[in-house]
Protein backbone atom coordinates (compact mmCIF):
# COMPACT_ATOMS: atom_id res chain seq x y z
CA UNK A 1 0.00 0.00 0.00
CA UNK A 2 1.43 3.32 -0.82
CA UNK A 3 1.13 6.75 1.38
CA UNK A 4 1.19 10.12 -0.61
CA UNK A 5 1.04 13.41 1.65
CA UNK A 6 0.06 16.69 0.61
CA UNK A 7 1.14 19.44 2.63
CA UNK A 8 -1.71 22.09 1.99
CA UNK A 9 -5.04 22.33 0.23
CA UNK A 10 -5.05 25.24 -1.90
CA UNK A 11 -5.52 24.83 -5.18
CA UNK A 12 -2.89 23.05 -6.17
CA UNK A 13 -3.07 20.48 -3.08
CA UNK A 14 -6.61 20.31 -3.03
CA UNK A 15 -7.29 19.68 -6.41
CA UNK A 16 -4.17 17.11 -6.46
CA UNK A 17 -5.87 15.35 -3.15
CA UNK A 18 -9.11 14.95 -5.34
CA UNK A 19 -7.46 13.20 -8.21
CA UNK A 20 -5.33 10.78 -5.69
CA UNK A 21 -8.16 10.44 -3.58
CA UNK A 22 -10.41 9.14 -6.98
CA UNK A 23 -7.41 7.24 -8.41
CA UNK A 24 -6.21 5.66 -5.40
CA UNK A 25 -7.97 6.53 -2.35
CA UNK A 26 -9.76 3.37 -1.94
CA UNK A 27 -6.96 1.00 -1.89
CA UNK A 28 -3.68 3.06 -0.67
CA UNK A 29 -3.44 5.94 2.30
CA UNK A 30 -4.03 9.68 0.91
CA UNK A 31 -3.52 12.31 3.93
CA UNK A 32 -3.89 15.88 3.38
CA UNK A 33 -2.43 18.51 6.01
CA UNK A 34 -3.45 21.72 6.14
CA UNK A 35 -3.43 24.62 8.46
CA UNK A 36 -7.62 25.67 8.28
CA UNK A 37 -10.22 23.36 8.23
CA UNK A 38 -11.64 24.80 4.85
CA UNK A 39 -10.92 25.19 1.79
CA UNK A 40 -11.12 28.98 0.38
CA UNK A 41 -11.86 30.31 -3.11
CA UNK A 42 -9.25 33.48 -3.04
CA UNK A 43 -10.60 35.21 -5.84
CA UNK A 44 -13.50 36.24 -4.40
CA UNK A 45 -11.71 37.64 -1.58
CA UNK A 46 -12.46 40.87 -3.55
CA UNK A 47 -15.67 40.43 -3.07
CA UNK A 48 -16.02 40.20 0.70
CA UNK A 49 -13.26 42.85 0.53
CA UNK A 50 -15.78 45.08 -0.25
CA UNK A 51 -18.82 43.66 1.30
CA UNK A 52 -20.19 42.58 -1.72
CA UNK A 53 -20.07 38.51 -0.33
CA UNK A 54 -20.25 37.21 2.74
CA UNK A 55 -17.14 35.21 3.11
CA UNK A 56 -18.60 32.25 4.04
CA UNK A 57 -19.74 32.21 0.33
CA UNK A 58 -16.35 31.63 -0.11
CA UNK A 59 -15.32 28.56 1.51
CA UNK A 60 -16.11 25.27 2.29
CA UNK A 61 -15.29 22.32 4.97
CA UNK A 62 -12.53 20.08 3.32
CA UNK A 63 -13.32 17.08 5.87
CA UNK A 64 -16.44 16.39 4.43
CA UNK A 65 -15.19 16.37 0.57
CA UNK A 66 -12.17 13.89 1.82
CA UNK A 67 -14.55 11.22 3.50
CA UNK A 68 -16.08 11.12 0.75
CA UNK A 69 -12.71 10.54 -1.46
CA UNK A 70 -10.85 7.92 0.97
CA UNK A 71 -8.33 10.54 2.19
CA UNK A 72 -7.24 11.33 5.63
CA UNK A 73 -7.47 15.07 6.85
CA UNK A 74 -5.25 16.68 9.66
CA UNK A 75 -6.25 20.53 10.30
CA UNK A 76 -3.11 21.30 11.56
CA UNK A 77 0.36 23.02 10.92
CA UNK A 78 3.41 20.69 9.28
CA UNK A 79 6.66 21.86 11.30
CA UNK A 80 8.80 19.24 9.61
CA UNK A 81 10.09 16.89 6.60
CA UNK A 82 12.14 14.47 7.20
CA UNK A 83 12.99 13.32 3.77
CA UNK A 84 15.37 10.34 4.58
CA UNK A 85 13.26 9.06 6.81
CA UNK A 86 9.87 10.24 4.52
CA UNK A 87 7.72 11.47 7.00
CA UNK A 88 6.09 14.94 7.87
CA UNK A 89 6.01 16.09 11.25
CA UNK A 90 2.53 18.44 12.08
CA UNK A 91 0.88 19.64 14.85
CA UNK A 92 -3.02 19.43 14.97
CA UNK A 93 -5.17 22.59 15.50
CA UNK A 94 -5.41 22.49 19.60
CA UNK A 95 -3.25 19.73 20.16
CA UNK A 96 -0.29 19.17 22.61
CA UNK A 97 1.90 16.73 20.88
CA UNK A 98 2.43 16.66 17.31
CA UNK A 99 1.71 13.69 14.64
CA UNK A 100 3.74 12.01 12.25
CA UNK A 101 2.65 11.19 8.44
CA UNK A 102 4.79 9.09 6.55
CA UNK A 103 4.72 9.27 3.19
CA UNK A 104 6.40 7.33 0.01
CA UNK A 105 5.37 10.08 -1.94
CA UNK A 106 4.95 14.19 -0.33
CA UNK A 107 3.71 17.29 -2.41
CA UNK A 108 4.01 20.20 -1.18
CA UNK A 109 1.43 22.73 -1.87
CA UNK A 110 1.29 25.32 1.09
CA UNK A 111 0.98 28.43 -0.81
CA UNK A 112 2.80 31.54 0.47
CA UNK A 113 4.15 32.92 3.75
CA UNK A 114 2.70 36.46 3.20
CA UNK A 115 5.83 38.63 4.01
CA UNK A 116 4.67 41.91 5.32
CA UNK A 117 7.56 42.10 7.49
CA UNK A 118 9.95 42.97 4.18
CA UNK A 119 8.45 46.22 3.92
CA UNK A 120 8.25 48.02 7.35
CA UNK A 121 4.98 49.18 8.35
CA UNK A 122 2.85 47.11 6.18
CA UNK A 123 0.14 44.91 6.62
CA UNK A 124 -2.48 44.33 8.97
CA UNK A 125 -0.23 43.33 11.98
CA UNK A 126 0.84 46.74 11.90
CA UNK A 127 -2.33 48.82 10.66
CA UNK A 128 -1.06 50.73 8.11
CA UNK A 129 -2.37 48.69 4.98
CA UNK A 130 -4.80 45.91 4.28
CA UNK A 131 -5.21 42.64 2.31
CA UNK A 132 -7.32 40.47 0.97
CA UNK A 133 -5.15 37.25 0.75
CA UNK A 134 -7.04 35.78 3.12
CA UNK A 135 -10.70 35.59 5.09
CA UNK A 136 -9.50 37.16 8.12
CA UNK A 137 -7.46 39.75 6.46
CA UNK A 138 -10.92 40.68 3.30
CA UNK A 139 -12.77 40.89 6.46
CA UNK A 140 -10.53 43.54 7.77
CA UNK A 141 -10.03 45.19 4.14
CA UNK A 142 -13.90 45.21 4.10
CA UNK A 143 -14.60 46.65 7.41
CA UNK A 144 -11.75 49.70 7.11
CA UNK A 145 -12.82 50.08 3.27
CA UNK A 146 -16.56 50.90 5.10
CA UNK A 147 -15.00 53.19 7.49
CA UNK A 148 -13.89 54.85 5.05
CA UNK A 149 -17.14 54.86 2.65
CA UNK A 150 -18.67 56.26 5.83
CA UNK A 151 -16.34 59.35 5.94
CA UNK A 152 -17.24 60.29 2.17
CA UNK A 153 -20.99 59.64 3.04
CA UNK A 154 -20.37 62.54 5.62
CA UNK A 155 -18.98 64.95 2.87
CA UNK A 156 -15.45 63.87 3.92
CA UNK A 157 -12.64 63.38 0.65
CA UNK A 158 -10.70 60.15 1.00
CA UNK A 159 -7.76 58.64 -0.82
CA UNK A 160 -7.25 54.96 -1.27
CA UNK A 161 -4.34 53.68 -3.06
CA UNK A 162 -4.22 49.72 -3.97
CA UNK A 163 -1.68 47.71 -5.34
CA UNK A 164 2.00 46.08 -4.81
CA UNK A 165 3.52 46.92 -1.59
CA UNK A 166 6.75 45.24 -2.15
CA UNK A 167 9.51 46.01 -5.87
CA UNK A 168 9.01 41.73 -5.79
CA UNK A 169 5.26 41.48 -5.51
CA UNK A 170 2.93 39.61 -7.46
CA UNK A 171 -0.47 39.09 -7.63
CA UNK A 172 -1.09 42.36 -9.43
CA UNK A 173 -4.16 41.00 -10.66
CA UNK A 174 -5.73 40.96 -7.52
CA UNK A 175 -4.97 44.68 -6.58
CA UNK A 176 -6.56 45.53 -10.12
CA UNK A 177 -9.82 43.51 -9.58
CA UNK A 178 -9.57 44.88 -5.96
CA UNK A 179 -9.42 48.78 -6.96
CA UNK A 180 -12.24 48.39 -10.22
CA UNK A 181 -14.54 47.13 -8.02
CA UNK A 182 -14.11 50.05 -5.25
CA UNK A 183 -14.83 52.24 -8.14
CA UNK A 184 -17.81 50.62 -8.77
CA UNK A 185 -19.21 50.19 -5.21
CA UNK A 186 -18.47 53.46 -4.75
CA UNK A 187 -20.73 54.88 -8.02
CA UNK A 188 -23.11 52.50 -6.28
CA UNK A 189 -22.69 54.14 -3.50
CA UNK A 190 -23.19 57.61 -4.91
CA UNK A 191 -19.49 58.98 -3.37
CA UNK A 192 -17.51 57.92 -5.78
CA UNK A 193 -17.03 61.81 -6.52
CA UNK A 194 -15.23 61.68 -3.05
CA UNK A 195 -12.32 59.66 -3.79
CA UNK A 196 -9.33 59.76 -5.19
CA UNK A 197 -8.63 56.33 -6.40
CA UNK A 198 -4.53 54.97 -6.97
CA UNK A 199 -3.14 51.86 -8.38
CA UNK A 200 0.50 51.41 -7.40
CA UNK A 201 2.63 48.45 -8.38
CA UNK A 202 6.04 47.26 -9.50
CA UNK A 203 5.08 46.70 -12.79
CA UNK A 204 7.37 48.27 -15.62
CA UNK A 205 4.54 48.84 -17.49
CA UNK A 206 1.03 48.75 -16.78
CA UNK A 207 -0.76 45.15 -17.64
CA UNK A 208 2.14 43.50 -17.17
CA UNK A 209 1.75 41.39 -14.86
CA UNK A 210 4.88 39.53 -14.12
CA UNK A 211 4.30 37.72 -17.23
CA UNK A 212 6.13 40.14 -19.55
CA UNK A 213 2.77 41.60 -20.59
CA UNK A 214 1.12 40.58 -23.59
CA UNK A 215 -0.93 42.03 -26.89
CA UNK A 216 -3.17 40.81 -28.87
CA UNK A 217 -5.38 41.59 -32.05
CA UNK A 218 -7.95 43.38 -31.86
CA UNK A 219 -10.22 45.62 -34.33
CA UNK A 220 -7.80 45.57 -36.78
CA UNK A 221 -4.71 46.54 -34.65
CA UNK A 222 -2.52 44.90 -31.98
CA UNK A 223 -3.53 46.28 -28.52
CA UNK A 224 -1.00 45.63 -25.98
CA UNK A 225 -2.71 45.19 -21.83
CA UNK A 226 -1.39 47.98 -21.07
CA UNK A 227 -3.27 50.21 -23.52
CA UNK A 228 -6.17 48.20 -22.75
CA UNK A 229 -5.78 48.12 -18.96
CA UNK A 230 -4.95 52.08 -19.26
CA UNK A 231 -7.77 52.67 -21.32
CA UNK A 232 -10.14 51.13 -18.65
CA UNK A 233 -7.83 53.09 -16.06
CA UNK A 234 -8.58 56.35 -17.98
CA UNK A 235 -12.56 55.79 -18.05
CA UNK A 236 -12.56 55.08 -14.55
CA UNK A 237 -10.90 57.64 -13.35
CA UNK A 238 -8.10 55.64 -11.67
CA UNK A 239 -4.33 56.93 -11.35
CA UNK A 240 -1.46 54.62 -12.09
CA UNK A 241 1.79 54.95 -10.39
CA UNK A 242 3.92 52.08 -12.11
CA UNK A 243 7.78 50.83 -11.72
CA UNK A 244 7.68 51.91 -8.11
CA UNK A 245 9.34 49.62 -5.23
CA UNK A 246 7.87 49.91 -1.69
CA UNK A 247 10.20 50.87 0.73
CA UNK A 248 8.33 50.87 3.53
CA UNK A 249 4.40 52.40 4.99
CA UNK A 250 3.69 55.29 7.32
CA UNK A 251 0.45 55.64 8.86
CA UNK A 252 -0.75 58.54 5.78
CA UNK A 253 1.88 57.86 3.43
CA UNK A 254 3.63 55.05 1.29
CA UNK A 255 6.88 55.49 0.27
CA UNK A 256 8.85 54.52 -2.86
CA UNK A 257 11.42 54.49 -5.24
CA UNK A 258 11.16 54.66 -8.95
CA UNK A 259 13.32 53.00 -11.67
CA UNK A 260 15.70 55.71 -11.62
CA UNK A 261 16.51 55.80 -8.07
CA UNK A 262 14.54 58.70 -6.89
CA UNK A 263 12.20 58.16 -3.89
CA UNK A 264 8.88 59.83 -2.94
CA UNK A 265 5.44 58.82 -1.47
CA UNK A 266 2.09 58.37 -1.74
CA UNK A 267 -0.25 59.55 0.56
CA UNK A 268 -3.87 57.68 1.81
CA UNK A 269 -6.42 57.12 3.81
CA UNK A 270 -7.16 53.81 3.15
CA UNK A 271 -4.87 50.93 1.22
CA UNK A 272 -4.81 47.48 0.44
CA UNK A 273 -1.16 46.34 -0.69
CA UNK A 274 -0.48 42.66 -1.78
CA UNK A 275 2.89 41.63 -0.13
CA UNK A 276 5.65 39.69 -1.28
CA UNK A 277 5.32 36.39 -1.01
CA UNK A 278 7.82 33.41 0.32
CA UNK A 279 7.66 29.85 0.80
CA UNK A 280 6.27 28.72 3.91
CA UNK A 281 8.52 27.61 6.87
CA UNK A 282 9.47 24.54 7.00
CA UNK A 283 12.06 22.41 8.69
CA UNK A 284 14.14 20.03 6.68
CA UNK A 285 15.59 17.20 8.55
CA UNK A 286 17.93 14.42 7.17
CA UNK A 287 18.76 11.38 8.65
CA UNK A 288 20.74 12.62 11.63
CA UNK A 289 19.00 15.55 12.34
CA UNK A 290 21.13 17.57 10.23
CA UNK A 291 19.53 20.40 8.38
CA UNK A 292 18.79 19.50 4.61
CA UNK A 293 16.81 22.36 3.04
CA UNK A 294 19.50 23.30 0.52
CA UNK A 295 18.34 19.96 -1.09
CA UNK A 296 15.03 20.70 -1.61
CA UNK A 297 14.11 24.89 -1.46
CA UNK A 298 15.69 27.78 -2.51
CA UNK A 299 17.56 29.68 -0.02
CA UNK A 300 16.21 33.28 -1.44
CA UNK A 301 12.41 32.85 -1.75
CA UNK A 302 12.41 29.60 0.23
CA UNK A 303 10.41 27.43 -2.15
CA UNK A 304 10.95 23.98 -3.16
CA UNK A 305 13.64 23.65 -6.57
CA UNK A 306 12.07 21.06 -8.95
CA UNK A 307 13.46 19.85 -12.28
CA UNK A 308 13.86 23.42 -14.08
CA UNK A 309 17.41 24.94 -14.71
CA UNK A 310 17.90 27.25 -12.45
CA UNK A 311 20.62 30.09 -12.20
CA UNK A 312 20.34 30.97 -15.62
CA UNK A 313 20.79 34.56 -16.72
CA UNK A 314 17.60 36.54 -17.67
CA UNK A 315 18.84 36.38 -21.81
CA UNK A 316 19.59 32.69 -21.49
CA UNK A 317 16.45 31.77 -19.70
CA UNK A 318 14.09 33.39 -22.45
CA UNK A 319 15.86 31.55 -25.31
CA UNK A 320 15.32 28.22 -23.27
CA UNK A 321 11.42 27.06 -22.55
CA UNK A 322 12.52 23.78 -21.44
CA UNK A 323 14.33 25.56 -18.77
CA UNK A 324 10.86 25.85 -16.95
CA UNK A 325 10.06 22.61 -15.02
CA UNK A 326 7.57 19.87 -16.42
CA UNK A 327 6.80 16.95 -13.48
CA UNK A 328 7.60 19.54 -10.80
CA UNK A 329 9.70 16.85 -9.01
CA UNK A 330 12.12 17.66 -6.77
CA UNK A 331 16.09 16.93 -8.14
CA UNK A 332 17.50 15.69 -5.19
CA UNK A 333 14.66 13.48 -3.61
CA UNK A 334 12.80 12.11 -6.55
CA UNK A 335 9.52 11.31 -4.57
CA UNK A 336 9.41 14.82 -3.43
CA UNK A 337 7.33 17.25 -5.51
CA UNK A 338 5.75 20.39 -5.21
CA UNK A 339 2.74 22.74 -7.08
CA UNK A 340 1.23 26.26 -7.39
CA UNK A 341 3.18 29.08 -5.49
CA UNK A 342 5.56 26.32 -3.64
CA UNK A 343 7.37 25.44 -6.10
CA UNK A 344 10.62 27.69 -6.98
CA UNK A 345 10.40 28.70 -10.82
CA UNK A 346 13.68 29.02 -12.49
CA UNK A 347 13.33 32.68 -13.06
CA UNK A 348 11.20 35.43 -13.71
CA UNK A 349 8.37 35.59 -16.70
CA UNK A 350 8.96 39.56 -16.88
CA UNK A 351 12.35 40.91 -17.27
CA UNK A 352 14.10 42.24 -13.93
CA UNK A 353 15.17 45.13 -12.87
CA UNK A 354 17.02 46.49 -9.69
CA UNK A 355 17.11 50.52 -9.83
CA UNK A 356 20.36 51.84 -9.10
CA UNK A 357 19.53 52.06 -4.85
CA UNK A 358 19.49 48.52 -5.27
CA UNK A 359 15.39 48.38 -5.01
CA UNK A 360 14.00 45.71 -7.17
CA UNK A 361 11.35 46.72 -9.42
CA UNK A 362 10.35 42.58 -10.49
CA UNK A 363 7.22 40.88 -10.37
CA UNK A 364 7.43 37.38 -9.52
CA UNK A 365 5.96 34.91 -12.01
CA UNK A 366 1.86 34.13 -11.03
CA UNK A 367 1.17 30.81 -10.25
CA UNK A 368 -1.90 30.78 -8.63
CA UNK A 369 -5.62 29.91 -9.55
CA UNK A 370 -5.89 27.92 -12.97
CA UNK A 371 -2.27 27.35 -13.31
CA UNK A 372 -1.98 25.93 -9.53
CA UNK A 373 -4.97 23.71 -10.40
CA UNK A 374 -3.54 22.31 -13.69
CA UNK A 375 0.05 21.63 -12.04
CA UNK A 376 -1.78 19.79 -8.87
CA UNK A 377 -3.47 17.63 -11.50
CA UNK A 378 -0.10 17.36 -13.48
CA UNK A 379 1.46 15.89 -10.28
CA UNK A 380 -1.16 14.18 -8.69
CA UNK A 381 -1.83 11.84 -11.87
CA UNK A 382 1.82 11.25 -11.87
CA UNK A 383 1.74 10.16 -8.38
CA UNK A 384 -0.82 7.64 -9.67
CA UNK A 385 1.82 6.86 -12.85
CA UNK A 386 4.48 6.03 -9.64
CA UNK A 387 2.22 4.12 -7.92
CA UNK A 388 0.39 2.05 -10.41
CA UNK A 389 3.06 2.00 -13.28
CA UNK A 390 6.48 3.22 -11.88
CA UNK A 391 6.93 5.67 -14.49
CA UNK A 392 5.45 9.24 -15.21
CA UNK A 393 3.59 9.77 -17.90
CA UNK A 394 2.42 13.51 -17.40
CA UNK A 395 4.14 16.57 -17.92
CA UNK A 396 2.77 20.51 -18.28
CA UNK A 397 5.43 23.43 -18.37
CA UNK A 398 4.51 26.98 -18.00
CA UNK A 399 5.84 27.33 -21.56
CA UNK A 400 3.46 24.90 -22.50
CA UNK A 401 0.49 25.86 -20.53
CA UNK A 402 -2.84 28.56 -21.27
CA UNK A 403 -4.18 30.11 -18.49
CA UNK A 404 -7.55 32.14 -18.20
CA UNK A 405 -7.90 35.26 -15.78
CA UNK A 406 -11.38 36.85 -15.35
CA UNK A 407 -10.70 39.96 -13.81
CA UNK A 408 -13.79 41.56 -12.26
CA UNK A 409 -14.76 45.33 -12.27
CA UNK A 410 -17.76 45.16 -10.73
CA UNK A 411 -19.98 42.39 -10.12
CA UNK A 412 -23.46 43.31 -10.81
CA UNK A 413 -25.37 40.95 -13.19
CA UNK A 414 -26.42 44.44 -15.10
CA UNK A 415 -24.29 47.38 -15.20
CA UNK A 416 -21.21 45.03 -14.01
CA UNK A 417 -18.37 44.18 -16.23
CA UNK A 418 -15.17 41.73 -16.46
CA UNK A 419 -11.40 41.71 -18.38
CA UNK A 420 -11.20 38.67 -20.00
CA UNK A 421 -7.46 37.57 -20.67
CA UNK A 422 -6.75 34.19 -22.23
CA UNK A 423 -2.71 33.81 -22.40
CA UNK A 424 -1.26 31.10 -24.35
CA UNK A 425 1.18 30.08 -22.92
CA UNK A 426 1.49 31.80 -19.95
CA UNK A 427 5.81 31.42 -19.86
CA UNK A 428 6.22 33.39 -23.54
CA UNK A 429 8.09 30.82 -26.00
CA UNK A 430 9.88 32.73 -28.97
CA UNK A 431 11.64 29.26 -29.96
CA UNK A 432 8.04 27.81 -30.41
CA UNK A 433 6.36 31.16 -31.58
CA UNK A 434 9.14 33.54 -33.27
CA UNK A 435 7.01 37.04 -32.71
CA UNK A 436 7.68 39.55 -30.60
CA UNK A 437 5.32 38.43 -28.01
CA UNK A 438 6.58 34.55 -28.01
CA UNK A 439 2.75 33.93 -27.77
CA UNK A 440 0.38 32.03 -30.02
CA UNK A 441 -1.73 35.32 -31.54
CA UNK A 442 -4.82 33.81 -32.45
CA UNK A 443 -5.37 32.20 -28.77
CA UNK A 444 -3.96 34.51 -26.20
CA UNK A 445 -7.10 37.57 -25.98
CA UNK A 446 -8.07 40.10 -24.02
CA UNK A 447 -11.82 41.81 -24.26
CA UNK A 448 -13.87 43.22 -21.77
CA UNK A 449 -17.70 43.60 -20.86
CA UNK A 450 -20.49 42.41 -19.29
CA UNK A 451 -20.54 39.01 -20.20
CA UNK A 452 -17.22 38.74 -18.29
CA UNK A 453 -19.15 39.66 -15.60
CA UNK A 454 -21.55 36.54 -15.86
CA UNK A 455 -18.58 34.38 -16.86
CA UNK A 456 -17.07 35.49 -13.10
CA UNK A 457 -19.69 34.75 -11.37
CA UNK A 458 -20.42 31.46 -12.98
CA UNK A 459 -16.54 30.59 -12.54
CA UNK A 460 -17.09 30.94 -8.97
CA UNK A 461 -20.21 28.72 -9.03
CA UNK A 462 -18.93 25.94 -11.00
CA UNK A 463 -15.10 26.11 -9.20
CA UNK A 464 -17.25 25.72 -5.76
CA UNK A 465 -19.05 22.50 -7.19
CA UNK A 466 -15.77 21.33 -8.75
CA UNK A 467 -13.56 21.71 -5.55
CA UNK A 468 -16.31 19.55 -3.36
CA UNK A 469 -15.84 16.41 -5.60
CA UNK A 470 -19.31 16.96 -6.83
CA UNK A 471 -20.79 15.14 -9.83
CA UNK A 472 -18.95 15.79 -12.93
CA UNK A 473 -16.45 17.18 -11.02
CA UNK A 474 -13.71 15.71 -13.93
CA UNK A 475 -14.63 17.33 -16.63
CA UNK A 476 -14.92 21.13 -15.18
CA UNK A 477 -11.17 22.41 -16.59
CA UNK A 478 -8.90 23.68 -14.24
Amino acid sequence: MAKVCVIGAGFAGHTAALYLGDKLGRNHEITVINRGDNFVYIPSLVWVGIDRMDVEKTMFDLEGVYKKFNVNFIAGAATEVHPDGQYVVAMPNGATESVQVDYDYLLVATGPKLDFEATPGMGPKVGNTWSICTPPHALEARDQYLESVHRMLAGEKQRIVIGAGHGAATCQGAALEYITNVHKDLLRRGVRDKCDLTYLSNEPALGDFGIRGLSVPMKGKITSAEEFIGAVFKDYEIHSQIGRGVTSVDKNSINWEDMQGNSGDTGYDFSMLIPRFLGQPLKFVGADGEDVADKVINPVNKMVTVDGIYGLKYDELEKNPDAWPAVYQNPNYSNIFAAGIAFAPPGPISRPFINPNGVPMSPAPPRTGMVSGIIGRVVALNIVDLVQKGRMTHSERMTEMAAACIASMGDSMWDGAAAVIMVYPVVPDNRKYPNEQGRDQFVTHMEMGLAGAWMKRMIHTTFMHKLQGRIGWKIIPE
